[in-house]
């Protein structure tokens, strides 16, 4: 969502056509100056490639989309020469790579909904933020999928509520963070879902992202190619192996041309 976001007749409106060009101009300038500063100082520090294996995300991002992740748009680390550097705060909106509270090596990415001190509440699918509803263009709901009265309706009033699949950790902490039928945003953390609703397992299920979680904002899909989650269902090492070979073979066809370097907002 782009920042010129405003308050209008009790809704989070959408900046003009203008704002969103401007925006999308000076981003992809932003992916195109890192791009460069990956060429001269590799992945380590700047940027770091990652891939779609999921369809939380989509229509913005699908599943086989390879993306770079700019790592030090948010800086954090309270260092002088970070003045000189475009750092800027998480806001309401962005796409963020961070890593999943409760695994190793996972990493997920979802859309900022709550920011620290945010109120969150879900009423039949539509998303209040402090009292004002959110337009989410980005948003999309499956009519064939089985309504979910969890997610669909948050936070739970009672725990009588939690679905099964709720982390367990979350079941137990949730209630510690609802006043008044919203759920508050502690310090430092984020409150994060997925742009397809009803395929995302987001913060409704399992908490908040801690801000030491979060790795970075993706800023561009530099190769997409057909694929589906079942692709990158095998992690063992032969069945990355094979996966590869697969794509090699049927790169042309397979590949998304029409996705190569798409700026992801």
């Amino acid at each position: 969502m782009s920042e010129a976001a405003q308050v209008a007749g009790g809704e989070v409106a959408i900046g003009r056509k203008g704002e969103r060009e401007r925006t999308s101009l000076r981003e992809y300038a932003e992916s195109l100056l890192v791009t460069i500063i990956l060429a001269l100082f590799g992945t380590t520090f700047v940027v770091q490639a990652f891939k779609i294996p999921s369809p939380s995300m989509e229509p913005t991002l699908l599943v086989g989309d390879h993306l770079l992740v700019n790592k030090f748009i948010f800086g954090g680390q309270g260092a002088a020469y970070e003045q000189l550097l475009p750092y800027r705060a998480v806001r309401r909106g962005d796409v963020l790579v961070f890593k999943f509270p409760y695994g190793d090596h996972a990493h997920y990415v979802k859309r900022v909904i709550g920011l620290p001190g945010d109120r969150i509440k879900i009423v039949d699918q539509q998303v209040y933020v402090n009292g004002q509803l959110l337009l989410e263009p980005y948003k999309v709901h499956d009519p064939g999928e089985l309504y979910d009265s969890f997610g669909s309706n948050f936070p739970p009033t009672n725990r009588h509520f939690l679905r099964r699949t709720v982390q367990k950790e979350w079941a137990e902490n949730i209630l510690n963070h609802v006043e008044d039928d919203e759920l508050v945003v502690p310090p430092n953390r984020f409150f994060v879902m997925g742009d397809n609703r009803d395929h995302s397992w987001d913060s409704r299920y399992w908490g908040f992202v801690d801000r030491d979680a979060v790795m970075g904002r993706p800023m561009v899909i530099y190769w997409s190619v057909e694929a589906t989650t079942a692709d990158y269902s095998d992690r063992s090492f032969m069945g990355r192996i094979i996966g590869l070979l697969d794509t090699l073979i049927h790169l042309p066809v397979k590949t998304r041309w029409g996705r190569m370097f798409r700026g992801v907002h």
